[in-house]
């Protein structure tokens, strides 16, 4: 019988390697690897990186630390124009922003208010926080709490009394202007008494000839604070020359 003849031989067409030899292995292989889904392009992978990182950074700047700049000189001499500062979301606990609305910029939403899910302490007297601003809640104002709830707050010629006691104000406050103005005419130098509301916090700023604060607007309600400023990472005052710009003596600086 010849080989063409040996049912063996019937499957195996003319030239077709025998089991075990590497042109059949090989073949395998190839197979296998035209089966694979093709990998991802180099344009998807970039951006499916880029889309992520927009998430997280938005998430941080909403949950954790949010970055601001000083604009005016309501807090000097704890804060300069042209301080950049970071402030805390988590000081007081972890905020969950609520009454939203989109926008057609970064960040694409603003909220206005947020409820604490998990509290880790309330806002003491001293604290420097970051507020939205009650009479334009699109504003962002920066003021330390001087007033907490139910507490008694008076100005008399300057002098900032809480719960009918002077506070001791001197190492972080500024006077510019000696003179004295009646409280029938601004409330700036003689204010109140009056009782802070449950909830709600009087705030000056450091400067205090020179600050809108709740001497003139009202209280700041728990919900409308942002956070907890603690931390100067720029400084620049723009002025002289270019090597006089950056103010390197305040990068890094606490604020207390």
């Amino acid at each position: 019988m010849s080989p063409d003849q040996n049912p063996r031989n019937a499957d195996k067409l003319p030239g077709s390697p025998r089991a075990g030899d590497p042109a059949s292995l090989s073949g395998a292989k190839l197979t296998e690897s035209a089966d694979q889904p093709g990998r991802k392009s180099i344009v998807r992978e970039y951006a499916e990186a880029i889309i992520v990182a927009i998430l997280l950074a938005f998430a941080i700047r909403v949950f954790v630390v949010q970055a601001f700049k000083i604009p005016s000189g309501s807090m000097i001499p704890t804060l300069q124009i042209g301080d950049h500062i970071l402030v805390s979301k988590l000081s007081y606990g972890l905020q969950w922003p609520t009454d939203c609305k989109l926008l057609w910029s970064f960040p694409p939403v603003n909220c206005y208010t947020s409820t604490t899910v998990v509290t880790f302490g309330k806002p003491q007297r001293g604290d420097i926080v970051v507020f939205r601003f009650p009479e334009d809640e699109e504003k962002d104002f920066i003021k330390r709490i001087v007033g907490l709830p139910g507490d008694t707050i008076q100005l008399q010629n300057k002098v900032v009394l809480v719960n009918g006691q002077p506070l001791d104000d001197k190492a972080f406050t500024q006077r510019i202007d000696p003179g004295i103005i009646d409280s029938t005419i601004n409330p700036r130098d003689n204010f109140g008494p009056v009782t802070v509301p449950e909830g709600s916090y009087f705030v000056m700023g450091d400067n205090r000839d020179q600050s809108l604060d709740s001497r003139f607007w009202g209280y700041v309600r728990e919900e409308k604070i942002r956070g907890k400023a603690f931390r100067i990472y720029w400084s620049w005052n723009g002025q002289g020359n270019w090597t006089e710009w950056v103010r390197w003596e305040r990068f890094g600086k606490a604020i207390q």
